[in-house]
């Protein structure tokens, strides 16, 4: 299955229960981050820039349902019609 990210213009929804917010997502991303060592050895990611993301699975939270997702227009957006 092959799922585009959710934009400004879409959303996920799952077609089996109507779920629009709450989703499972496995993901694999590829990124070039630049670390910030403490001398105790300690670190934190001050900066990340993603190169390349995948999105393998999303399944819905509220019914489990995984082949049942979808990208939908958001009701707000100019690609739904309804929008200025």
């Amino acid at each position: 299955m092959s799922i585009e990210a959710p934009t400004g213009d879409r959303r996920w929804r799952c077609a089996q229960c109507g779920n629009l917010t709450r989703f499972d997502v496995v993901r694999t991303v590829r990124s070039r981050d630049y670390l910030h060592f403490e001398l105790s050895g300690e670190s934190r990611v001050e900066e990340r820039e993603v190169l390349e993301e995948r999105i393998e699975q999303v399944r819905c939270r509220w019914c489990n349902a995984v082949d049942a997702v979808e990208s939908v227009a958001r009701p707000d957006s100019a690609e739904s019609g309804t929008g200025a």
